[in-house]
Formats: C-alpha cells, structure tokens, sequence
C-alpha cells in the first residue's frame, strides 16, 4: 500500500533507526535518511530503495537539502559518552534545537522522537534528563512534536539487552549492586517499532508525550534470572549496599562489549524507577499489544542463534571514535605502510569470502592469544577491547564492528578494509584485497597494514612492534591462502 507521507530518518546507522528504514518501506512509505557519513550505509538492504542525504545535526547549514518535501521527521540521534559527559549533554540539546529549527523553516509538519522513561519529578540521572531536555528543545520548536519514551529495549543487537545477556552468560556468581532492584518495564523492539510507524496515521498524537513499555513490570535482577532461565542457566545474585556506577561500569567493560564510556551513563541511570505511569499509548494505540520481556528475550535469542541479527548497538558511531571521518588512504610521506603478496590457486570471490569471514567466533586463523591478549591490554587503557565479535559470520558491510576493528571500506569479492579502534597512537587500518590474475588463472592476495603515527610514541609503537606484526600479518596471510585454497 503506498503512502503519500514523506519520511525523513535519522540515526540509521543506529540500533532503531536501521530497523526503521525497512518497517517503513514495508508499508509503503517514501523514506529518506540522513546520515553524517553515508558510506557507512553501504550493504544495508534497502539502500536501494531510499534517498540518501549527507548532513550533520551539529551542522545545520547542511541540514535544509534533507528537509525538502518532508513530512514527518524522525529524530533517531543520541550522543551517549561517559569520557566527557557534559559534553553529550550539550551536543544533544544543540542538535536537537538545529533540527528543530531547519525542519521548522522548511515546512516539516511533523518530529517524531524516541526519549528515555522515567519521572521527571525524580532525580534523574544526566543520561536520563538529557533525552528528556532534548525531547523539550524539540517541542519547543513551532513544529508539532510526537515523543514516546521507552525503557530498555530488548532485541539482539541492543546495547541494553546486550548488557544484561552477557553478564547472565559469563557470570555465575555475581555481586549485585542496589540497582539491580529499581523497577523497570523493558519493551521489545518489535513493539518499538511498531509505535513508531503506526504514529504516522494518527494525527492525534500530535503533540504528546507517551510513555510505551512491555507488559512486564521487574526489576534487573529479574530480566537477569529470566534470561538465565530461558536458556537453562543456573545464576546466583548476591546483593551489596554499594556498589558505584564507576566500579559497575568497570565491572561491565570487563564482562561484556559493551566499554565503560557507554556503559557508565547507562548504569546511572539505572537507579531511577522507569515504568509508564500512563494509559495513554493505550487509549492511543488499542491495536497494539506489546509482549512480555520474556517473550522478548525468547524472540531475540531466535534471531542471535539463526544469526539474523539486523542491526546492533556497536553499528552506531557513537559506539567508535564517531567525530572521525573514514581517511583516503594515499602513499605519502608520514604514513607507514606494510604490504604482504601472494598468489592463490583459486577464484578472487573464494579468495575475499576467507577474508571476509576472519575474527567474532571464527578468530583470525593464526595467533589467536596475541590477538585477545592486544584486546585484554587495550580495555585496561579504557579501548574497546576484543568482545565485540562481528555481527554476522560471513557477511559484512560497511560500519560494522568486527573485534576491535571497524568496516571502512568494502567492494564486494574484491577489497576489504578495516579502521583501528582500539586505542594506539596514531591511525591504523588493515586492508585485503583479492585481485584476478592478467591470465585469469588465480588471485593475488594482498594484504596492507596502514598506520599514520602521532608524534614520537607513534613512532615508536610502530617501529617496536613491527618485529611482532610482521611475524602475526605473515602467518595470517599465508593461512588466508590456504583456506581460501582449500575451500576451491
């Protein structure tokens, strides 16, 4: 069924945004999305089937093109950093009150928020109050303004959900804080998803704030105990007066993907009870039903164990170093290069699928200890770690996060390259390429390490470790061709 509403999307390199694009489509809505870097949509699956506009929120004199002939304008975009947390606060209300404005001067009839739950009578968290005061700046605006406020959302990929599975898979016997009993009513992202497309054909919800969540009512010690239960774990919660959201965040860096800078203004906001205290999505929305956090979690697992995970928490640019651009990468003088040749008995495409398919479960075929043990030393510098694996096996596109590299670049059966994020001194990729012989009769791999260094110590880095990398990047080469040649 075709629509004659016009959709802008923002976030779509985020968790929501990048299942909303799809929902949209599905229903016959004219969509486009708005990006800050929009080579990092290559691979999506419905890229094809939208516009695509590069601009930045924090920027707003690039902001006008995305709203030409829009309707409704969804305000996906969060800044969540806890490494300078005055600092999101600020760079939320800022774009927020941009796109607010331009969407006015352009016409927009409609902003469609998704902020945080929780009772602003309450002392909230900064994490918390900021979506709030964002969702404030936006109604501030002469545009009318839907915002739903949600708790956690469960669905694979989700930062939250994220949080909760893998300190219930990896921690037997574990030391809970206060927090873990503040109430709150998860919704799953099915039922988020729902709200959000079913909002553009009702015009009375203009205006309004609405609180939406799950049918379950509990606490985090609860959706911990229930997702043990669910996949046939014995976990046993020990309750401590104190515990603080530094050491919590610590304790979840350790235990999960999720790095402290994320996980600390989370943690925060913990405390704070965050139930809907409203009928309101109910009298507004009847035909919607949301799930219980079981059936949530019981949804989510089908899709992580089948391996149909859609989006993640990490795809976000929040998740990296996000204000970085992707470099072009030339040769010139100050950037190190480290290139490595071989010929394979076998097709460019057998040659980039091994590639393609190295780390997450899989591993990088040689010097998997040297690998984890560079992930283990950069999470106690604050890095991102080893953990984060890779959202697919076989398939990639460009942001995704694989271990502790970024997707930069991908030509399909071709090249793949990869940005550094774990903490150096400097700038680091790492970059394969399957490339068919003159006579058709064979590959070239070639395989180059990048790294521009900063100042002396990223001189130093390099020059002190190239002796290790050129024995890890030569076995991992060779081991690329003799997979890549056995699997002909």
């Amino acid at each position: 069924m075709a629509h004659n509403i016009r959709c802008l999307v923002t976030g779509v390199t985020g968790y929501i945004g990048g299942r909303l694009v799809p929902c949209l489509l599905e229903k016959g809505y004219q969509v486009r999305v708005l990006s800050r870097d929009t080579s990092r949509l290559q691979g999506r699956p419905w890229i094809d089937d939208v516009e695509v506009v590069e601009a930045d929120v924090l920027q707003p004199q690039t902001l006008s093109k995305a709203f030409k002939s829009i309707d409704v304008a969804y305000y996906l975009i969060h800044s969540m950093s806890g490494n300078n947390s005055s600092g999101f606060h600020s760079r939320d209300l800022q774009a927020a009150q941009n796109f607010s404005k331009v969407a006015e001067n352009e016409g927009v009839d409609r902003i469609i928020y998704l902020g945080g739950l929780g009772d602003p009578e309450d002392d909230l968290s900064e994490h918390l109050a900021s979506r709030q005061k964002t969702g404030q700046v936006l109604h501030d605006s002469n545009v009318s303004v839907t915002e739903f406020r949600a708790a956690i959302v469960v669905g694979s990929g989700s930062k939250s959900f994220e949080m909760i599975r893998y300190l219930t898979e990896r921690v037997p016997i574990m030391i809970c804080p206060s927090w873990v009993y503040s109430k709150v009513q998860p919704i799953a992202i099915r039922d988020v998803l729902q709200y959000l497309v079913s909002v553009l054909e009702k015009p009375e919800t203009k205006d309004e704030i609405i609180e939406i969540g799950g049918s379950s009512v509990i606490n985090y010690a609860d959706m911990m105990r229930i997702y043990a239960q669910i996949n046939e774990l014995k976990r046993i919660l020990i309750p401590v007066p104190i515990l603080s959201p530094t050491l919590s965040s610590h304790w979840v860096h350790w235990m999960t993907p999720v790095p402290a800078s994320l996980a600390r203004p989370l943690i925060e906001g913990l405390k704070n009870d965050v139930i809907v205290k409203d009928d309101k999505a109910q009298q507004l929305f009847p035909e919607i039903n949301p799930i219980s956090y079981e059936k949530a979690v019981e949804l989510a697992m089908v899709r992580i164990n089948t391996e149909d995970v859609e989006t993640t928490w990490s795809d976000a640019l929040i998740s990296s170093k996000g204000n970085e651009q992707p470099v072009i990468l030339k040769s010139k003088q100050g950037l190190n290069i480290e290139r490595r040749i071989r010929e394979v008995n076998t097709e460019p495409q057998q040659v980039y699928d091994t590639f393609s398919s190295l780390g997450g479960e899989k591993g990088w075929l040689t010097y998997n200890w040297a690998w984890k043990l560079r992930g283990i030393f950069d999470r106690l510098v604050g890095g991102v770690g080893f953990r984060r694996g890779r959202r697919h096996p076989t398939e990639l596109r460009v942001g995704d996060a694989l271990d502790f590299w970024r997707v930069e670049a991908i030509k399909p059966g071709k090249l793949l390259r990869l940005r550094a994020e774990m903490k150096v001194p400097g700038r680091a990729w790492l970059e394969f390429q399957s490339i068919p012989n003159e006579d058709n009769n064979g590959t070239k791999l070639i395989q180059t390490a990048y790294f521009a260094p900063k100042g002396l110590l990223g001189l130093l880095y390099w020059y002190s470790l190239y002796p290790l990398h050129a024995l890890i990047f030569s076995s991992m080469i060779d081991h690329i061709a003799d997979e890549a040649a056995k699997a002909k």
